[in-house]
């Protein structure tokens, strides 16, 4: 029986704001990438999402963006790839304070938003986010986009790199994603989202909106958890993989 990472981006509320159900989807998935305080995130929310994901066996990321909280880290902000490398450094060092105060412990580091964005297309962007993550832990797994400079920017750095696909946005032709305002961009139908994440699982292939197959390897699915419907997506999504013989099980293994 082959075997796949489901995961999910979370820990994304701050202050009084909600963002998403954490504790319905660390039920569902099997890796959670943590906001580290600069997209969303605040250190309350990091302790109690890294404690409730390792009561769940839930293995646990670093999910660094850029220091954007009224964008949500999804507006391209002008930094350096210098000043870029500092700012990923920093959030996983927070992670993984914030986790050890938990119990529990990072064990890879997938970039937010924007940061991801611009890093899957440039690859110096790529290589810094890469390079900082060496840096402070070479044992990191570098969770990235796959096909695109992040995967290829892991591997030069060499880092344990895993190859994600997004059940819950479009593809361009060239392996991106689709810009967020686009049609097609966001998926919401749980069960169109599921049937097409199994075809790209079947396949080894990211499928784009066009219907354009690029091969791949895949090891982690992610579903965004702002989308609305997040927790219906991710439920039907294992729900299907499970039917056709596919188990889930984390990318690496959760610490402790």
């Amino acid at each position: 029986m082959r075997s796949i990472d489901l995961n999910c981006d979370c820990g994304e509320s701050y202050g009084a704001y909600v963002m998403g159900d954490d504790a319905a989807m660390l039920e569902i998935v099997t890796s959670a990438n943590v906001a580290c305080g600069f997209h969303g995130g605040d250190p309350e929310v990091m302790a109690r999402t890294f404690g409730l994901a390792k009561k769940k066996g839930v293995a646990v990321g670093a999910h660094p963006g850029f220091p954007d909280l009224w964008g949500f880290g999804r507006r391209r902000l002008p930094f350096s790839a210098a000043e870029i490398e500092r700012l990923v450094a920093y959030q996983i060092g927070a992670a993984q304070a914030l986790a050890a105060y938990a119990g529990h412990k990072i064990t890879h580091v997938k970039p937010h938003g924007a940061l991801s964005n611009i890093a899957a297309e440039e690859r110096e962007i790529a290589e810094a986010i890469a390079r900082a993550t060496r840096i402070v832990d070479p044992q990191l797994v570098f969770l990235a986009i796959a096909g695109t400079e992040l995967e290829r920017a892991g591997a030069t750095a060499d880092l344990a790199v895993a190859r994600e696909i997004f059940a819950d946005r479009g593809y361009s032709d060239d392996g991106q994603l689709l810009p967020r305002g686009q049609d097609g961009a966001v998926l919401h139908d749980p069960q169109v989202i599921a049937k097409r994440v199994l075809d790209m699982v079947e396949e080894s292939a990211v499928i784009a909106t066009s219907g354009k197959r690029l091969p791949t390897q895949i090891d982690s699915i992610c579903v965004h958890g702002d989308t609305p419907g997040a927790v219906a997506i991710a439920a039907m999504v294992r729900k299907e993989l499970a039917a056709a013989g596919v188990s889930l099980r984390a990318f690496v293994k959760p610490a402790g």
